[in-house]
């Protein structure tokens, strides 16, 4: 699709895009799923409801939070991002609600907290599921009250927040095992949004790999062309487990390692059809990096996963088996 780009969540946009900018109305999506979202999220960010997003690691869900709160009337305020994931409660609760200077050892001056930075604003939580017991205790009564204490105080401070939260993990699974407050689950989920995983949008993943080809390129400061067809085949083909963020790294790395078109043989840790990203081998700084090598590299990636077959090499690369057989020399 000429002039389409791709913003950090994967999603087509017919420019550039600043993904700390962006909004709701920037995106697009050809498939199904993920138009749903996107409507579910325009209708979100017209409201005051906490919003709850879920969906695979890789996904986008940090740029869909802040898309949402760009597109809500407090946009103009603060959006303040905090990964709950692998703190302790002491430190966890000294980063969201702030801590008063002596409060602990090492604690030189008052520290406002994530949810007194948010003030007016959103606040995103990502990976709330990862919170302890003790901590998803206190984020409810600050959710339910707009209220909190500073770590080493006993003074209320009051936060208006707009609460965003996040995570990979099976949430409602976790509130019917008790891992997660019930009650708490049902405040953070106003609105719940679930972004699909890669594999559910086969009608974007064209245009998204033409984007990220192109935006890998303009980063590199060449042209890039598109996929040879056997890396093509093998995109289509692949799961993409890591969804997005994997997508991109393994078309960025093609990008770097290619001269005019990104093949299995310039990607370090391209997909199998088979059993996903597997090393293969580039030549170190003291190969030999011509383009004659590459394609001669490439030529004998290409014969090799045919299993020898030239005919079937030939059609992968498209080329003629005449045209084959003189490069690989008879």
């Amino acid at each position: 699709m000429a002039g389409v780009a791709l913003n950090a969540a994967g999603i087509m946009t017919e420019r550039v895009l600043d993904p700390w900018h962006c909004t709701l109305d920037d995106f697009a999506s050809a498939d199904a799923p993920m138009r749903r979202c996107l409507e579910l999220a325009r209708a979100a960010a017209q409201t005051e409801l906490p919003v709850l997003i879920l969906g695979e690691s890789g996904t986008g869900k940090t740029l869909l939070a802040r898309a949402v709160h760009n597109s809500s009337r407090r946009a103009q305020a603060a959006f303040v991002s905090f990964n709950a994931a692998a703190l302790s409660d002491t430190l966890l609760d000294s980063q969201l609600f702030g801590h008063e200077k002596g409060a602990f050892t090492g604690a030189q001056k008052t520290v406002k907290g994530k949810f007194e930075l948010a003030h007016g604003g959103t606040l995103f939580i990502d990976e709330i599921a990862d919170l302890s017991p003790v901590a998803q205790a206190k984020i409810l009564r600050a959710v339910e009250y707009g209220e909190f204490e500073r770590l080493g105080s006993e003074r209320l401070q009051v936060a208006d927040v707009r609460l965003v939260s996040a995570t990979h993990l099976p949430l409602v699974a976790y509130t019917q095992s008790d891992r997660f407050r019930k009650d708490l689950f049902y405040r953070i989920g106003g609105i719940t949004l679930t972004l699909p995983p890669l594999r559910e949008r086969p009608e974007d993943m064209r245009s998204l790999v033409a984007a990220e080809i192109a935006a890998a390129g303009r980063q590199q400061g060449k042209v890039v062309h598109g996929l040879s067809r056997s890396a093509a085949d093998l995109i289509f083909a692949y799961s993409w487990p890591g969804n997005l963020r994997e997508l991109k790294r393994v078309l960025h790395a093609a990008d770097r390692l290619s001269h005019r078109t990104a093949s299995p043989s310039a990607t370090p840790a391209g997909p199998t059809k088979e059993d996903g990203p597997a090393p293969i081998a580039v030549d170190g700084p003291g190969g030999d990096l011509t383009l004659q090598a590459a394609e001669a590299r490439h030529i004998r990636a290409v014969l090799d996963r045919m299993g020898g077959n030239k005919r079937r090499a030939a059609r992968a690369l498209g080329v003629s088996r005449s045209t084959l057989d003189r490069k690989l020399g008879g």
